[in-house]
């Protein structure tokens, strides 16, 4: 059996789509691009597909993950070029590899964010994330299924910062100023998303944008306490991968084994 793990972005409007509508879409493109899938057993057989810490709906992203099991072996170029084709536009597969190593979703230990904040001079943003960096802790509530919860959403942020680019995925051209915020975000329990940040911004300074935060997911993976970076979680199956032998190396083997 074949483990291949793919990476693909949410854009556009289908940042609007809730990971049970990815579902059902990606388990069409694999009937589409002829995937031969392993099932898994039992009276309701399913396709091996593991979703790895999806994005909220609303949210872009430049870095989903999933793995799935096959029957027979791919390419896995090939096979993320039939599952591009087969996706709507905005639901892209960027990136394909043979899974060699083990425990991808222990890689995926935070995820580094943007925040577009339409009608928020600079300045106001970086006083905000100044009064945010600051405080030893920043308490925000989230209702959940359970009912009002309190969390300290300060711990969880490894790094906020103001940028001054404009040259990202969260894409909203617009006339009115504009704040761009990037944090890298710990993966924690209970889960503090970008919205909480967002609350907790508004609780320290009363930073309330005018029109929702366009919110993308740039990257996520493991993150390094020494440098502060988020690594790419693939990179040990690229690297893992079995070298190919030199021309001379192949045959004076193949004379050996003559």
């Amino acid at each position: 059996m074949q483990r291949i793990r793919l990476r693909y972005t949410k854009r556009g409007r289908l940042r609007f789509t809730s990971h049970r509508d990815f579902q059902r879409a990606f388990e069409r493109a694999l009937r589409r691009a002829e995937v031969p899938m392993a099932y898994s057993a039992g009276f309701t057989p399913h396709p091996k597909v593991s979703y790895a810490n999806a994005a909220p709906t609303g949210t872009g992203s430049e870095a989903e993950y999933l793995e799935i099991a096959l029957t027979e072996a791919r390419d896995p170029e090939r096979l993320r070029l039939l599952l591009d084709e087969s996706l709507p536009a905005g639901l892209d597969v960027v990136e394909a590899v043979e899974a060699r190593t083990s425990g991808l979703a222990d890689r995926l230990t935070a995820s580094v964010w943007e925040l577009r904040l339409d009608g928020v001079e600079s300045a106001e943003a970086e006083a905000a994330v100044a009064a945010f960096n600051a405080a030893p802790a920043v308490e925000v509530q989230r209702r959940t299924k359970n009912g009002v919860r309190t969390f300290d959403t300060r711990s969880a942020v490894a790094h906020l910062e103001s940028v001054t680019t404009h040259g990202s995925p969260a894409d909203r051209p617009t006339d009115r100023p504009c704040a761009i915020l990037r944090l890298v975000v710990r993966h924690v329990t209970p889960a503090v998303r970008p919205d909480d940040v967002l609350s907790g911004l508004r609780a320290v300074a009363d930073l309330a944008p005018p029109v929702p935060a366009a919110v993308t997911r740039l990257a996520q993976g493991l993150f390094d306490e020494e440098t502060g970076a988020v690594t790419d979680p693939l990179a040990p199956d690229r690297e893992a991968e079995a070298p190919v032998p030199h021309p001379a190396a192949a045959s004076a083997a193949a004379k050996a084994s003559a």
